[in-house]
């Protein structure tokens, strides 16, 4: 790092270096970069580093900085003169601005673009806790810059008329804040931008990829949690816990750092998932999204909320209505609308969840989206009809379990259970029980949003909690796409059956898994 007094010009250019001017009244401040990979940076010549010290452009005996503020008011604020006479000798006005100026005399130009038809690109960044937020997309916008010069202000602050001053040259001033507290100068929040900034530079890091798979990154997201050996630590096995670190399975390693990633910044930071974008997000992301409380509509701009609850006795009209809406894309084309009907009127009518909901040996959940999906929420090009009211119901789950009453009966909707589904003795020898995914429909609108998952992640564990051994369910034999979608959550054919709608026979695949063990798995 070199420590450049007023008048020493910029000294020379290093091609396709990055130059940093720090301007502050404290001038060992900035040592710290000499350290680690900046410091090396600096001294391979891809970091042109200068510090200098404001108070050389002072004319006083007392070398003064600063004054009380106009108006009146507490503390002291940075004189614009001084600033000004430092920024003269830092900054080029770009060619042909109003107001441009030769270099002071004595002094080399304070910027030399050399021969090429293209002016560099410099910025003065202001660190204040008044500017803009400082993200990794504001750092890999700086580190596309040629110069940087940062004004590192203390007390309250520099004058505003210094930013506003250079704006009106046509400088690139950026005003920056680090986050939403106050620092005692800009020098910490200099410190922070230049190691997030130069980092980014070519060959600063050793392996390029370092910035991809890393926090705030490129994919938007926080960085899954990292680990090394040993394996086992003071009670924390790896074996136990990421067991896929240990597999070789590069492919697997890699879904599931994806998955920790996705989980990790959903939990902690809520509104970096709301601006991720829908096309980078497969199939297994919008599961693993929903699982933590995000749905992606197809339609939508980006994740929305949505919340998973157990269904209140007010749900029970708009269940009716969704089951009215959806039920009819699980038949067979062969079925006629008023054979149809005909089963909805019977057996998805309000009064039947009632009867669930009431129920302990039912297990009624919904899915929501309490914020809703705005018509201004959905993409350009997207139907309008596609958006959701707040508060609206557009999945559920229903799990029967085969539990006799007092008096034997079964629970009302519950159907047969096919031969084709065993059910396996508890652990302890005991009589296992068989429970039943009677419904799992989600609104057409919410259709590969990942509200289908967690709504079957749902049923397992209910499952699991009432003490099922065996869950199984039957889907028609033409409907590949539930099929698909149970077979994700560890559904396996185990046979099939017939029923009958509206007074036609269907025939159903069955299939099955044991709650004890899938429950697990997500």
């Amino acid at each position: 790092m070199v420590r450049a007094p007023a008048g020493s010009g910029a000294g020379p250019d290093v091609a396709g270096s990055l130059r940093l001017d720090v301007v502050t009244i404290f001038p060992d401040y900035p040592k710290a970069l000499n350290l680690s990979l900046i410091g090396r940076a600096a001294r391979t010549g891809l970091i042109d580093l200068h510090v200098h010290d404001l108070r050389e452009w002072t004319h006083d005996r007392h070398r003064t900085v600063d004054d009380t503020p106009l108006g009146g008011g507490a503390g002291m604020v940075m004189r614009p003169d001084v600033w000004g006479e430092a920024l003269d000798s830092l900054l080029a006005p770009p060619a042909g601005a109003a107001g441009a100026r030769p270099a002071p005399v004595g002094r080399p130009a304070p910027h030399d673009a050399g021969a090429s038809s293209e002016p560099d690109r410099q910025v003065l960044v202001i660190p204040t806790p008044a500017g803009d937020l400082f993200t990794q997309r504001t750092a890999e916008d700086l580190a596309r810059a040629d110069r940087i010069v940062f004004a590192c202000g203390r007390y309250e602050g520099i004058d505003a008329r210094v930013a506003e001053h250079y704006r009106s040259l046509g400088v690139e001033v950026r005003e920056l804040s680090i986050g939403d507290y106050v620092l005692s100068g800009g020098e910490v929040a200099a410190l922070v931008m230049i190691e997030a900034v130069a980092r980014l530079r070519p060959g600063v890091l050793g392996n390029p990829a370092s910035v991809v798979e890393e926090s705030h990154g490129g994919a938007g997201l926080l960085e899954h949690p990292v680990h090394t050996r040993p394996v086992a630590w003071r009670g924390l096995d790896l074996a136990d816990s990421d067991p896929h670190l240990l597999s070789g399975d590069h492919a697997r390693i890699a879904r599931a750092r994806r998955d920790q990633a996705l989980a990790r910044t959903a939990a902690r930071r809520p509104d970096m998932i709301g601006r991720l974008r829908p096309e980078t997000l497969d199939a297994a992301d919008r599961a693993v999204l929903a699982r933590h409380g995000w749905a992606v509509p197809e339609g939508a701009r980006g994740p929305v909320e949505l919340v998973v609850r157990p269904a209140l006795a007010e749900d029970v009209e708009a269940l009716s209505a969704l089951a009215a809406r959806t039920f009819p894309d699980a038949c067979p084309p062969f079925l006629a609308p008023e054979r149809i009907a005909a089963h909805i009127a019977t057996n998805l009518a309000p009064e039947r969840f009632a009867v669930w909901r009431a129920d302990p040996r039912a297990v009624l959940t919904v899915a929501e989206l309490p914020g809703g999906l705005a018509p201004d929420g959905l993409a350009a090009g997207a139907d309008p009809a596609d958006a959701v009211a707040p508060g609206e119901i557009i999945g559920y789950s229903v799990v029967l379990v085969e539990r006799a009453d007092p008096e034997g009966g079964l629970i009302t909707g519950l159907d047969q259970r096919p031969d084709a589904v065993g059910v396996p003795p508890r652990s302890d020898g005991t009589a296992g029980l068989a429970a039943e995914l009677s419904k799992a429909y989600v609104d057409t609108r919410l259709r590969s949003s990942g509200v289908a998952a967690v709504l079957l992640d749902e049923a397992v564990r209910a499952a699991a909690a009432e003490g099922a051994t065996v869950l199984w369910l039957g889907t028609h034999e033409r409907n590949r796409r539930a099929q698909r979608a149970y077979r994700r959550r560890g559904f396996r054919i185990v046979g099939s059956r017939v029923y009958d709608v509206g007074g036609r026979t269907c025939r159903d695949v069955v299939m099955s898994l044991d709650p004890r063990e899938a429950r697990h798995e997500h």
